[in-house]
């Protein structure tokens, strides 16, 4: 019964910081268009700071302290579909970082990137979920 449990809190918790990392690029391309120290723009940092701080960073806290928690308890540390796994991990993390920088940026009205440039930023996140599920179920090594 604690796998299954744990295992349910690492889904539900991959899910919504999921769902911010997702979601926060695309604010930063509308922001992008907003008129410095407009209503929207100010709307949009107020929004993006909630986002990270009360749904995006205790959500990727969790994903780490149940995945690792699995991990121990299923003893895969040695798997190498593991090692792949959290490798990706990592890299989301920093790409986490990044967006946690983009946003500060953005707070003090220096942001220096382009809606283009948050459009395709947007794509790294999906394509580490994508490689991760497939190395999660399939465990090719």
């Amino acid at each position: 019964m604690t796998y299954e449990i744990i295992k349910s809190l690492h889904i539900i918790s991959v899910i919504a910081w999921m769902a911010g990392m997702l979601y926060l690029p695309r604010l930063f391309v509308y922001h992008v268009a907003a008129p410095v120290g407009g209503e929207l723009s100010e709307t949009l940092k107020i929004m993006e700071r909630k986002l990270l701080r009360y749904i995006m960073n205790p959500a990727m806290i969790a994903t780490w302290v149940f995945g690792m928690w699995l991990m121990v308890i299923m003893q895969m540390h040695q798997a190498g579909w593991m090692h792949g796994k959290l490798l990706l991990v990592v890299l989301m993390t920093g790409v986490h970082q990044l967006f946690a920088y983009q946003r500060k940026q953005f707070a003090k009205d220096k942001n220096t990137h382009s809606a283009r440039y948050y459009k395709i930023i947007n794509e790294v996140p999906t394509l580490m979920m994508i490689a991760i599920v497939f190395l999660v179920v399939l465990k090719p090594f």
